[in-house]
């Protein structure tokens, strides 16, 4: 079972950057896509951006020209840079190994304790 540990988080102010770092243990294959999402309310969370070895990454609108995912296949680490940021960007962010196949998206790994990224204005 891959075990995640999202880190890099902290205080920024609004316009700043931070990039965060997840770093994931056990099986990791080419072909799983590594994703990031943000908390939202309750703890719900919505998908920021993912990648996958030969595929386009991709980004929420929201985050368009703004945020840069990146992958280290070899070090099993997955990052997202984050430029220009929001204050309405602040939560907790959490990085996931996941693979999609017929059009659904499945996880065998447990969700990490996160990172928090807090934007002041």
């Amino acid at each position: 079972q891959v075990q995640l540990v999202e880190s890099g988080g902290g205080l920024v102010q609004a316009g700043g950057s931070l990039t965060l770092s997840c770093a994931a243990s056990g099986k990791i294959f080419s072909e799983n896509v590594f994703a990031w999402y943000r908390q939202i309310q309750g703890q719900g969370r919505e998908l920021v951006a993912e990648v996958q070895n030969g595929y386009r990454n991709n980004y929420a609108e929201f985050v368009k020209g703004r945020f840069t995912i990146a992958r280290d296949d070899a070090g099993n680490t997955a990052y997202l840079r984050m430029d220009s940021l929001k204050p309405e960007e602040t939560t907790v962010y959490y990085c996931n190994v996941e693979t999609f196949a017929y059009g659904l998206r499945t996880s065998g790994a447990l969700w990490g304790q996160g990172t928090q990224v807090t934007v002041s204005s």
